[in-house]
């Protein structure tokens, strides 16, 4: 129970974080300095309206000085974060595995809002996390075997956290190239920027944490929820199917959320129909 409360305040507080992120990253800002501020009056932001979750509803959404509306996305974030991270401690409790797992949680909320918003994924959270999902796999094994299977075929044998390492690196390096020869290839043949380098960088952040396989499912929950849903959207609102740019990355990040939590257990399912 405490491990579980713990886990909902750390949510609530990284969520507030990420909202900083969110809105200052894809600018060029310092997450750092100056302390929170309305983006609209520019007043900072005391401490006692600064207060994850409780603040938006006294406030009912509005800045206290000059009454502009905050974005139901603050609320949003703050809420999911805290849900997220509940979900994962109650699963593994407070272990260096469900560290590992809310933080990737952290990262794709952080970047599925971003590109949702400014349609820009920041590198501190692309490339930092795939660095991050390196170093971790040294210390919390990557549920994976390809890497396995493949070093086994040319004879070679490693220890336990090497091979998990390996397992994050091919979880990073192969989904990534895919994504990248596909929008290679679409450029070539359309003549125009059809995915950004973003994506890529994101692909490879999640290959880091989940291997390759569930990473390869990241894929294609993500690319066909934003199919479906990215055509309802063009068509409901009159867009311009052809000029209209689809934050691919929201979607790769809550197909990675669901992978991470149940992907494991559908590959499981999946492989043992076969």
């Amino acid at each position: 129970m405490i491990e579980s409360l713990l886990a909902i305040v750390a949510g609530l507080l990284l969520g507030s974080f990420l909202n900083v992120c969110i809105y200052r990253m894809p600018r060029d800002m310092s997450v750092m300095h100056p302390r929170s501020f309305c983006p609209q009056c520019k007043r900072q932001i005391a401490w006692y309206d600064n207060i994850p979750v409780v603040t938006y509803i006294l406030l009912r959404g509005r800045c206290r000085h000059c009454g502009a509306r905050i974005p139901a996305r603050y609320l949003i974030v703050e809420i999911l974060t805290a849900i997220l991270f509940f979900a994962v401690v109650n699963a593994l409790g407070l272990t260096p595995a469900a560290f590992r797992l809310c933080l990737l949680m952290a990262l794709l909320i952080g970047l599925s809002f971003a590109d949702l918003e400014e349609r820009i994924l920041p590198d501190e959270f692309t490339l930092g996390g795939t660095v991050a999902g390196l170093v971790f796999a040294w210390f919390v094994p990557v549920d994976d075997v390809i890497a396995h299977v493949v070093l086994s075929g040319f004879g070679i044998e490693a220890g336990a956290r090497w091979m998990s390492v390996a397992e994050s690196a091919l979880g990073a390096v192969l989904p990534a190239g895919f994504l990248w020869l596909g929008g290679y290839v679409f450029e070539k043949v359309r003549h125009k920027e059809g995915l950004g380098l973003g994506d890529v960088k994101m692909m490879a952040m999640i290959g880091a944490f989940l291997g390759l396989r569930a990473t390869l499912l990241t894929l294609i929950v993500g690319s066909v929820a934003g199919s479906v849903i990215g055509l309802i959207f063009i068509l409901t609102t009159k867009k311009d199917a052809g000029t209209y740019e689809l934050p691919f990355g929201t979607f790769l990040g809550f197909g990675g959320i669901f992978v991470a939590l149940a992907g494991h257990q559908i590959i499981r399912w999946y492989t043992g129909l076969l």
